[in-house]
């Protein structure tokens, strides 16, 4: 399968790291023009760097930035001024961190809220309308098998992870028969730049690869994983950018996991 994405406009919130990056790479591979997303005008300068050099100078030209905090209503209209409109929107931003139930104040849930699900709601709200008026699109939310699974030390994030479910196959819905396609994206554990900052300590004190300390992590804290490892954040970007594809016309509505088989469902 040879999937071709040029011509294709995609904006992917959070792309200055891990698995946005990630994604935002994988776009530029298949074609497209890709529009990297971060808070600050330094990390996405960086990462656009980065990332024309990995592609090359014949991609390069295809690879733009916008400094915006789309976790704020303001950062929104402030990416939507940059680029009006795209073909592709990939709502990839967000934030985690473990802390007990009865730890968590009113301004943390709200916070999480605003980053994790509002910022999707925003970019939808305002990119689909286009998507509808040229009879293709692809709106894809990057939620997570902690939607399905809770994390009992992170239930804030697995809510939000579990709200962006509902909001994709809702949305699907609201856009049946548009040509537009609206999908969930449900990574499991991955092995990113801030898992190996948090694994770091750790597989620097047992004297084994990153790769390897990741693993035992996975097995420790999520035992139902069938390929008892880590993803890595190029195995993810593989399922966004065929969702965002031609060859994937009849997919919408769907969550579609890249869990390493973490949920214990067939389903």
């Amino acid at each position: 399968m040879h999937i071709d994405l040029t011509g294709k406009t995609a904006i992917v919130t959070g792309s200055t790291a891990g698995i946005g990056y990630a994604i935002a790479r994988g776009f530029v591979q298949a074609g497209a023009a890709v529009v990297v997303n971060g808070r600050t005008e330094a990390s996405v300068t960086h990462a656009v760097a980065r990332l024309a050099n990995e592609a090359g100078a014949l991609a390069g030209h295809r690879i733009h930035g916008i400094a915006a905090d789309v976790g704020t209503a303001e950062g929104c209209a402030e990416l939507v001024a940059a680029q009006p409109a795209t073909d592709i929107l990939v709502n990839n931003v967000g934030i985690y961190g473990p802390r007990d139930f009865f730890e968590i104040p009113d301004a943390e849930w709200t916070r999480f809220f605003e980053i994790n699900v509002m910022s999707g709601v925003r970019l939808a709200r305002t990119y689909a309308p286009g998507m509808i008026k040229r009879k293709w699109g692809r709106v894809l939310f990057l939620s997570s098998e902690s939607g399905l699974n809770i994390p009992a030390d992170m239930i804030h994030y697995g809510f939000t992870k579990t709200a962006l479910l509902s909001i994709s196959r809702g949305l699907a819905k609201r856009l049946a028969g548009t040509g537009v396609t609206v999908n969930a994206i449900l990574p499991g554990p991955t092995l990113t730049e801030g898992v190996e900052a948090m694994l770091k300590e750790e597989q620097q004190a047992s004297g084994r690869t990153m790769e390897e300390t990741a693993a035992a992590f996975v097995m420790q804290h999520r035992p139902s994983s069938i390929i008892h490892r880590a993803a890595t954040a190029e195995e993810v970007a593989n399922m966004v950018v065929y969702a965002a594809s031609v060859q994937a016309s009849a997919t919408t509505g769907a969550a579609l996991r890249v869990d390493g088989g973490v949920v214990d469902t067939i389903a």
